[in-house]
């Protein structure tokens, strides 16, 4: 899947594939490893002409492409010996978040998050990524588990929201999302956040209370869709890209205003471009800042925790 803006750099990579294929082939025309080189460059320099100035409706298009590592992708490229596990002990299991115990080096954590699912099937099977009340509750199981045996703890957020469904709502949608909200306050092991695609409402905010939260720079963490958003103010989604400029969602606006720690700088053209790269990117900053977190008391951690998020939207003339 090409979005309008790659187009562009798909024509010169097309172009790029038909040298190759004659140099492979042994054509010895003049000029043709030359043209290679010149070609490559025209590619790289248009590639950061184009994603050094996306828009934020771009990097929304971006965060919701179909190639983008999802979280098992992660999982399976950062850990080894993952055991999924299953079921909230209420209802049943939701297949919208998925989660279990993985090592992680020399140490195991438990691995957290949204699944989308890539094809028809699996998305249908995954509800793309919009977890019922079972899958929140699964997910706070989970951590209170962790908990119990002193690991740390990995969130992956990538959700378009909570399953809108009536039968959500029967089982307590609103009351699961707040029970995970103030009980990830109080959990004592470290608790790191990496939204790795869409963050909305109250979808991502299940999974979203730690003591450090990065993202990865073409995402978006907002309380609300660009579509949903110009759907309430204009009756329309044809304003979704002004909705997208307006509600600050981007990564780079999320960290002026302090509600999140950090970006996680994406490979050139996109996390789908380079998934190894990327995968390798996380995986070394969860490492780094495991290390520094375990050397507070989990005292200390819980009232950093509070005190960050408690002074988020404080403004003072």
């Amino acid at each position: 899947m090409l979005l309008e803006f790659e187009k562009p750099i798909a024509l010169l990579e097309d172009k790029l594939i038909l040298l190759r294929k004659e140099a492979i082939e042994g054509k010895q025309r003049p000029g043709l490893t030359n043209a290679i080189e010149k070609l490559e460059k025209e590619i790289k320099t248009l590639q950061e002409e184009v994603f050094s100035s996306l828009t934020p409706w771009q990097r929304v298009q971006l965060s919701r492409h179909p190639d983008r590592p999802y979280t098992l992708d992660f999982i399976s490229r950062i850990s080894e010996n993952f055991i999924e596990l299953y079921g909230d002990r209420y209802h049943g299991e939701d297949k919208a978040i998925v989660g279990g115990f993985g090592s992680l080096e020399n140490q195991t954590v438990m691995f957290i998050g949204h699944q989308k699912g890539r094809t028809t099937k699996e998305r249908q099977f995954r509800r793309f990524g919009m977890p019922n009340p079972e899958g929140y509750r699964k997910a706070l199981r989970l951590m209170k588990l962790a908990e119990k045996f002193n690991k740390p703890i990995i969130n992956f957020i990538d959700t378009p929201g909570a399953y809108p469904g009536i039968e959500a709502e029967e089982r307590g949608q609103g009351r699961a999302i707040a029970m995970n909200i103030q009980n990830m306050f109080s959990i004592k092991v470290p608790i790191l956040v990496i939204i790795i695609g869409e963050g909305a409402s109250g979808g991502a905010l299940g999974l979203g209370i730690g003591d450090k939260t990065y993202m990865l720079e073409n995402t978006w963490y907002s309380v609300i869709s660009p579509e949903s958003c110009s759907a309430i103010l204009w009756k329309t989604w044809n304003y979704k890209e002004q909705a997208a400029s307006n509600l600050n969602l981007t990564a780079k606006e999320m960290l002026k205003n302090k509600l999140i720690d950090e970006i996680i700088k994406e490979p050139l053209g996109g996390a789908h471009r380079n998934i190894p790269e990327i995968a390798d990117r996380v995986k070394n900053i969860i490492l780094k800042d495991l290390e520094c977190l375990k050397k507070i008391t989990p005292t200390k951690r819980i009232e950093q925790k509070i005190n960050k998020f408690s002074n988020m939207g404080v403004f003072k003339s």
